[in-house]
């Protein structure tokens, strides 16, 4: 790993520990709540790519099990990884991986497209499906139930995946930080 490496990785996690200061939504009727902190995790594979944007979130995701507050609404330690959000937090790595597996793919030529589709598969759906389904044996939810009210995030889901898009876009077709990376 070189050093710029290292540093744009750690960078991103930062940035990811920074999401986390935003107070995630709490919803009444579900353990889980809204959180803007996904928008890093889909920037992380876009503007890193799949091996540099996974390593980050798994390096975010150890903070985290370290007890650091870095989830959103404070939350850390080991315990959080058993709760209600595990499936979506172990799932996060592998979003990003898949999400910058599709970056890597069309890196030459990108669009908003290309990268809304991947993040719209991976980010959204992928997320969703997997982090309701384990949600729903943690907490003894019927599945059919967990699923009809995990819909409750997928709006907000879509707009992040857009908002990522739309930095991912500008960012990777800018010729300046095509320098960069």
């Amino acid at each position: 790993m070189s050093t710029k490496n290292l540093v744009y990785t750690a960078l991103m996690t930062a940035v990811i520990c920074i999401l986390g200061l935003v107070p995630g939504i709490p919803l009444p009727f579900m353990p889980v709540p809204i959180v803007l902190q996904n928008i890093g995790i889909f920037l992380a594979g876009v503007i890193l790519g799949r091996k540099y944007g996974a390593l980050s979130v798994i390096i975010f995701l150890l903070l985290a099990a370290t007890g650091l507050p870095l989830l959103s609404g404070g939350r850390g330690g080991i315990g959080v990884f058993a709760g209600p959000s595990a499936g979506f937090l172990f799932l996060y790595p592998v979003v990003a991986y898949l999400i910058g597996l599709v970056r890597d793919r069309f890196k030459n030529h990108i669009n908003f497209f290309t990268l809304f589709i991947g993040m719209l598969v991976f980010g959204v759906l992928l997320l969703d499906i997997v982090g309701t389904i384990i949600m729903g044996f943690i907490i003894h939810m019927p599945i059919s139930k967990a699923f009809l009210l995990s819909f409750t995030f997928v709006p907000g889901d879509i707009i992040k995946a857009i908002i990522a898009s739309l930095i991912g876009t500008t960012l990777l077709n800018h010729s300046r930080f095509k320098n960069l990376i």
